[in-house]
């Protein structure tokens, strides 16, 4: 086995991994009693999301790809921060 088949096996791996954790996060956000729950699981899925992103730009070599990925991801930073503003009311 090269060097090459088995960076692609291990993304691959990788990519359903992550797309169980996104099934698994999806059931989670209808059965979770809490608004609180319903935001950590949906950034869960949010950044799996972005990491099957990036694992697509990187088998694909788009650099375009790997540049959309890191922005969503900052704007998921920035979204994380916000909505735990708006669920403790403010409080620091």
């Amino acid at each position: 086995m090269s060097i090459d088949t088995a960076y692609d096996v291990l993304l691959s791996g990788v990519l359903l991994i992550l797309a169980v954790a996104i099934l698994l996060g999806l059931y989670r956000i209808f059965t979770a009693s809490s608004a609180a729950e319903r935001a950590v699981v949906g950034d869960l899925v949010y950044f799996a999301g972005i990491g099957i992103l990036m694992i697509v730009g990187i088998q694909s070599g788009s650099a375009v790809i790997q540049d959309a990925a890191m922005l969503a991801a900052f704007l998921g930073i920035l979204a994380t921060v916000a909505l735990a503003r708006i669920l403790t009311r403010g409080e620091r």
